[in-house]
């Protein structure tokens, strides 16, 4: 039992943590320190996070409430406890937004001559171009519909914009007033582009152009007025994995699904006209706290048009060239290499292309027989999809191909499909059981007669494109014992054949739970013997109540804890007499902080493992997934004494994590030390620019091992 566990509160708040990592995004684009349209950049990201979180965790909840599910959470609040907190939270957070956009970013784009106009705005040349551009393209997608008993309101899609008008007949000017809506296309640019002199760039609001031609399409009607809004619907397809699983074995289907579709926000400019509040309020059936009122364009995920439209290389981050992976001169190829040594790779300092290039290679290399690999997301037109494609008409390949990778069913779907037209055998895992692993094996008859497995073993998905700006981990490796037993894991995977004994791996949801458990009892009793005793632990969330009290454990025996964490954490660090020697910190900056890296020092004697899991139930105990450990002397060596002490040094883009879940921006770490970015620092690394004596001393070199620092530098 943790100490004194009655008087002290042992969890945070879950939905009050994703709400501060949300704010941890937006302090980014409110950062003068970033560049202007990387600025941009990050509010859109907060848009689309806000999205997906309504979409799924608010309307869990609602869910969960119209069940009749009333068990508390991790933070001892029920449901409709959580939900009322989380709404204030988001109401909160949506004016901050708001805020950011009209009082940082839009003066200043304007003084980039960067301008987003109003109608009234628009010069000779402006208005007719936009009143060319309507007719030519946005009329002809319109459908203009009026609310009456012959036409019903209309079914609006998930997310999609919409204008609302109140209208009334000219004929009948007392007669009663009408809603009509509007929908604006999804195949058009949310902002219009101008006319404008050389080196600025005009927009307009695609729903101010529709809007000025109202009346044209509605032709016998006065509009009293009109608003954009737009409406998010439950989109939670599948439970909420977070939670207790026993919500799974007693709640039955037809319950799970009776809220889906139903409308959980509405959001609005905040100038409309309260009528048509009303009368949209009440057709989607949402209470007056699901009304988000916005002080400007609704839906600001879509200011991600601004990134890639605007060419001005100087608002951005410096182009970054990853480094290009240099085989040992004595090298024939990627294979021969393997046998000699593992490669370790960190993306994005480390390019992606040797893991593209080891999946090609082995679907064209004749001597390659057999090949098996599990997808989870992957990109459009993904070169890895293509290899396994081309593999399926000259050998024997195996892929196991995730179809619930939440939004991205449809794509995983087809992809699936082509493959099987192509020869490959496609797998869909174990029934109830997410396929999260990230994992390849190539099966080769080698130059010297010997038939012998190579594996990529990895922290992220297997896609190039998100391998530019998401940090992850990749592993190459021949060694027979973590082959072999990759081999074991695509058996389970395909034909549900578990073994006991899956070591040196941690395969979910079968042993790696316990697994982690054994760890963290181990570091305890190296504490309690005087024995070298600390954990360094970076991942995207930590939410597993098992996890965190072996951790509370671990802290009060002695045991020095850091904790590297994006997302959620419901841990309470910094606590007396409950975690006073745990330490979580936040790093959110030019690159999405994703691989997972579990270092224990084990009374001197370092052991470090990847993998695809996170301190999760869901990735526990419903998923199949892989940690595997670090082996070879250089790629420890670099995640000892490169990767793990940059991280912790960071003084510019961490965030600390306060005992109640607040975060304060990291100190310096000793006095009179320079600001220290771990991502700029691994930029700079990779492009020959530093090297390891440039990371603060207090957090060079995490434990006394002295090793080489580098895993993919030629001889």
């Amino acid at each position: 039992m943790v100490r004194s566990a009655q008087r002290i509160k042992l969890f945070n708040g879950r939905d009050y943590s994703w709400m501060q990592f949300n704010r941890r995004v937006l302090e980014e684009a409110e950062d003068p320190a970033n560049p202007l349209l990387e600025r941009v950049k990050f509010l859109a990201i907060t848009g689309s996070n806000l999205d997906e979180y309504v979409e799924i965790r608010q309307a869990g909840l609602m869910q969960r409430i119209e069940d009749g599910y009333r068990e508390p959470g991790y933070d001892g609040l029920r449901p409709e406890e959580s939900l009322a907190v989380l709404t204030a939270e988001i109401h909160g957070f949506v004016a901050a937004q708001y805020r950011c956009w009209n009082e940082l970013l839009l003066p200043e784009l304007r003084k980039q001559g960067i301008r987003l106009l109003d109608w009234r705005e628009l010069g000779d040349d402006a208005y007719d171009f936009a009143r060319g551009y309507f007719q030519r393209e946005v009329d002809p997608l319109l459908t203009p519909i009026s609310i009456d008993p012959a036409h019903p309101f209309p079914r609006v899609l998930n997310k999609a914009l919409c204008l609302a008008l109140l209208l009334r007949a000219k004929r009948r000017s007392s007669g009663p007033r009408v809603l009509g809506v509007v929908t604006v296309p999804r195949a058009l640019p949310r902002f219009v582009r101008l006319p404008s002199n050389h080196g600025h760039y005009d927009y307009l609001l695609l729903q101010d152009l529709i809007e000025q031609h109202l009346a044209g399409m509605y032709r016998g009607y006065q509009v009293l007025a009109a608003a954009s809004f737009r409406v998010t619907r439950n989109s939670n397809l599948y439970f909420e994995e977070e939670e207790a699983r026993s919500l799974l074995e007693t709640i039955r289907v037809e319950l799970h699904n009776r809220r889906k579709g139903d409308a959980v926000r509405l959001e609005i400019e905040a100038d409309a006209d309260p009528e048509i509040v009303e009368r949209l309020r009440v057709n989607f059936e949402v209470e007056e706290d699901q009304v988000f009122r916005g002080q400007g364009p609704v839906n600001l995920s879509r200011l991600m048009f601004f990134y890639g439209d605007v060419q001005r290389p100087d608002l951005k981050f410096q182009p970054f060239a990853p480094k290009p992976l240099l085989l040992s001169r004595k090298s024939t190829g990627i294979f021969d290499e393997l046998r000699h040594r593992d490669i370790l790779l960190h993306h994005p300092y480390d390019s992606y292309d040797p893991v593209v290039d080891f999946i090609q290679q082995g679907a064209q290399d004749p001597a390659v027989v057999t090949m098996k690999q599990t997808l989870y997301r992957t990109s459009h037109d993904s070169p890895v999809f293509q290899a396994l494609t081309e593999a399926g008409a000259s050998k024997e390949a195996t892929v196991v191909v995730e179809l619930m990778a939440r939004f991205d069913e449809a794509s995983n779907i087809r992809w699936a499909r082509s493959m099987e037209d192509a020869g490959v055998q496609v797998f869909h895992g174990v029934v109830g059981l997410k396929t999260h692993c990230k994992l390849a094996m190539l099966v080769r008859h080698d130059e010297d007669g010997a038939i012998r497995r190579y594996c990529h073993l990895g922290t992220g998905n297997y896609n190039p494109d998100t391998a530019r700006f998401y940090t992850d981990l990749s592993l190459l490796t021949s060694d027979p014992q973590i082959a072999e037993r990759v081999h074991m894991v695509f058996n389970y995977l395909t034909a549900h054949a578990e073994i006991d004994d899956y070591s040196p791996l941690f395969v979910a949801p079968l042993t790696m739970a316990e697994s982690f458990l054994r760890l963290i009892r181990r570091e305890q009793e190296h504490a309690q013997a005087g024995r070298p005793a600390h954990i360094v632990a970076k991942m995207n969330s930590l939410l597993e109540p098992s996890i965190i009290q072996a951790l509370y454990q671990a802290s009060q025996a002695g045991v020095e804890i850091d904790l590297i964490i994006r997302g959620l954490c419901i841990l309470r660090p910094g606590v007396k007499g409950l975690s006073e020697r745990i330490r979580v910190r936040s790093i959110v900056g030019r690159f999405l902080e994703h691989s997972r890296i579990f270092h224990f020092a084990n009374g001197g004697n370092d052991e470090i493992y990847l993998g695809s899991a996170d301190w999760m139930p869901r990735n526990l105990f419903e998923r199949c997934e892989v940690i595997f450990p670090v082996r070879d002397s250089a790629a420890l060596a670099r995640i000892h004494d490169e990767i793990l002490p940059a991280y912790m040094a960071d003084t510019v883009k961490a965030r600390i994590q306060q005992p109640d879940g607040s975060y304060l921006r990291a100190g310096k770490p000793m006095k009179d030390a320079p600001p220290f970015s771990s991502q700029d620092f691994l930029m700079r690394l990779a492009e020959g620019k530093t090297d390891l004596g440039a990371i603060p001393a207090p957090y060079a070199k995490r434990s006394a091992k002295p090793a080489q620092t580098t895993a993919n530098a030629a001889d």
